[in-house]
């Protein structure tokens, strides 16, 4: 791809997403249970929120600082974690835990013994205080819908999402601070979750499993909920070298090169993927391709596939420029999205501009741009 093409796009993409606005969130303040059913979450709008949709928006500023060797964006990730911690942190969660991403980072580059000492109490929070379902697995504890001072449980619940917003921090820092036990914890969770959550015949995930019913609850194949493993699990893999079992390597490794081979399968011919992944008349959805790109475009750099997945995952990052306006917004991002029952529930989610749609699509196109 071409250099230029993909440096002018991506600068474009992160302007946006360091300046996107809050404009949704006063609507959807008032929003009743269906609207919230639909993604109308108000915490969720806009950059400068402490809650997932930021904590993955910053991320791929992170990402993209790596690949062109500066840190430009530094200054921005510093004030922005200044602010909120002025603000005061909101409840702490497995959502809540994903701008730890980003403090880990800044704390590697600068002294901040007190973002420091953050990052610790979360790891600790996860694998000691963090409600758990049966077998030990990290319930996926979210804030509440109106309250970011309180949460919602979801009790004997494992979700795929929880492996990028918490397992991915929880890892690296038992790799920094020589923590066998957090280690272990963010190597077990990725193994519990493989066990219940990718299907045996497809090589796909489901967005969940639930200890209470035994099931995957609508046995349905979320785009952006596989692509959380389809990044997440690469970005983790890379992480822990020379720190997993060369077992328990193999056994999320080839777990992982199954979803790729059946997303390769799946891929829309325009090169995206549809929000349910098996259902052509489901929308054409960008974040979660941009992370499913990113996440076989990683796998190659990393030496984890060969180039024969090079074609699909280049079609995807070409796909995504399509969706890239004037301004840098990304369009077609599907809003937050909850548990579903069935196939409706995720074509009826909004589209809606996001933090983590901006970053995800970047993420795919910084991927692109070290192999380009």
């Amino acid at each position: 791809m071409d250099k230029k093409l993909l440096n002018e796009k991506l600068d474009l993409v992160i302007h946006k997403l360091m300046h996107l606005d809050a404009a949704d969130a006063e609507l959807a303040k008032n929003a009743s249970k269906e609207d919230r059913k639909k993604g109308m979450f108000a915490r969720d709008f806009g950059i400068r929120e402490w809650d997932w949709p930021q904590g993955v928006g910053l991320y791929g500023l992170l990402q993209l600082q790596a690949c062109r060797g500066n840190r430009d964006y530094d200054a921005f990730l510093l004030q922005w974690v200044k602010d909120n911690l002025a603000i005061g942190l909101p409840s702490v969660n497995i959502n809540t835990t994903a701008p730890f991403l980003t403090l880990f980072d800044l704390t590697e580059r600068y002294d901040l013994p007190e973002w420091e000492a953050l990052c610790e109490e979360r790891a600790d929070y996860l694998v000691h205080i963090l409600p758990k379902t049966q077998m030990g697995g990290f319930e996926h504890v979210t804030s509440h819908a109106t309250d970011r001072n309180d949460v919602s449980r979801n009790p004997e619940q494992l979700w795929a999402d929880t492996l990028f917003m918490a397992v991915l921090f929880l890892g690296r820092m038992g790799v920094r601070r020589g923590n066998q036990e957090w280690i272990d914890e963010a190597v077990y969770q990725y193994l519990l979750h493989i066990k219940y959550l990718a299907d045996n015949r497809t090589g796909f995930l489901y967005h969940g499993w639930t200890f209470q019913e035994h099931s995957n609850f609508g046995g349905i194949f979320w785009n952006r909920g596989n692509s959380w493993f389809t990044y997440g699990a690469v970005m983790f893999l890379k992480a822990m070298e020379g720190h997993i079992s060369g077992a328990d390597r193999r056994f999320i490794l080839s777990a992982w090169k199954n979803q790729v081979d059946a997303l390769v399968k799946v891929q829309d011919p325009c090169g995206l993927w549809h929000t349910i992944l098996t259902d052509p008349s489901s929308y054409l959805e960008t974040s979660g391709s941009g992370a499913v790109a990113a996440g076989i475009l990683a796998g190659i750099r990393f030496g984890y596939l060969d180039e024969t997945y090079l074609p699909a995952a280049e079609k995807a990052a070409e796909a995504l420029l399509d969706y890239v306006d004037d301004d840098g917004l990304v369009g077609n991002v599907s809003a937050g999205t909850g548990m579903g029952m069935d196939a409706q529930h995720y074509k009826d989610i909004l589209i809606r501009p996001m933090a983590y749609g901006q970053s995800l699509t970047a993420l795919a196109l910084t991927e692109a741009l070290y192999l380009a």
